[in-house]
């Protein structure tokens, strides 16, 4: 995640670059007009932020600018399936697939990140408490699996990231969960992170096998963590080191 922090803004810049990031995607007469700025003004502080790395703008609209890597497509069993990392645009696509996993009942993290997005409306993070981004995996042009690392800002856990993944049902046992699950954690090994961690109840046997067999082991067991359908079910920390 190459983008500069926004710490070092000046106030109408961070002003601007903080519009940007909670709308997520956003015109720049909207934001001009919606932060009050004169058009010469906001026109040179979004040269500026633009220049510096700060804001990109794509067909019109403005978006924080962020590196998270290069698509890849490959074949598998007679489907294309391009991962690539997430736009703002895939946000409805990604809460779906969300929605869709975290009803079966056995990810609450993935149920947590969906209302999340939701609240928030806006998929990317990249601000002084916390830097989130999105890698999906489609076919054709359907959002059919996600795999989000959110890593925060305080120093003594930046080495660190919060890991979900997920893929809908009609799409498992193609692999392509394991591409997602492997581009994931070598974006996470190139930005310098040595830690991933997810969390799963312990009713969910096949995402806690998956995780293990890519490098996961359980840190800790809390138990009775959750309620599901009524009854107390414990929750699996695991991690992966890189």
């Amino acid at each position: 995640m190459d983008a500069p922090k926004p710490g070092r803004l000046d106030d109408d810049r961070q002003r601007i670059y903080e519009y940007v990031e909670r709308e997520g995607r956003v015109d720049p007469e909207r934001a001009r007009a919606a932060l009050g700025f004169e058009h010469r003004r906001f026109g040179h502080h979004l040269s500026m932020l633009k220049r510096d790395g700060y804001l990109t703008e794509r067909d019109g609209q403005l978006e924080i600018a962020m590196d998270p890597g290069t698509a890849e497509q490959y074949e598998t069993d007679g489907l294309t399936v391009t991962i690539r990392p997430a736009r703002q645009d895939d946000i409805a696509g990604i809460v779906g697939t969300l929605r869709q996993v975290a009803g079966e009942g056995s990810y609450i993290e993935a149920e947590s990140v969906a209302q999340q997005l939701d609240y928030e409306d806006s998929l990317l993070r990249h601000n002084e408490f916390e830097s989130r981004v999105f890698f999906v995996a489609t076919v054709g042009e359907e959002v059919v699996g996600w795999v989000h690392l959110e890593i925060p800002e305080l120093d003594k856990l930046h080495h660190t990231a919060e890991l979900t993944i997920g893929l809908v049902e009609a799409h498992r046992g193609h692999g392509i969960g394991s591409r997602l699950l492997e581009h994931g954690l070598d974006w996470a090994e190139e930005m310098g992170l040595t830690k991933v961690y997810n969390s799963f109840p312990a009713t969910n046997e096949g995402a806690i096998e998956f995780f293990e067999a890519h490098g996961g082991a359980v840190e800790a067991v809390r138990e009775d963590h959750y309620r599901i359908d009524g009854e107390p079910v414990d929750e699996v920390m695991m991690a992966v080191t890189l």
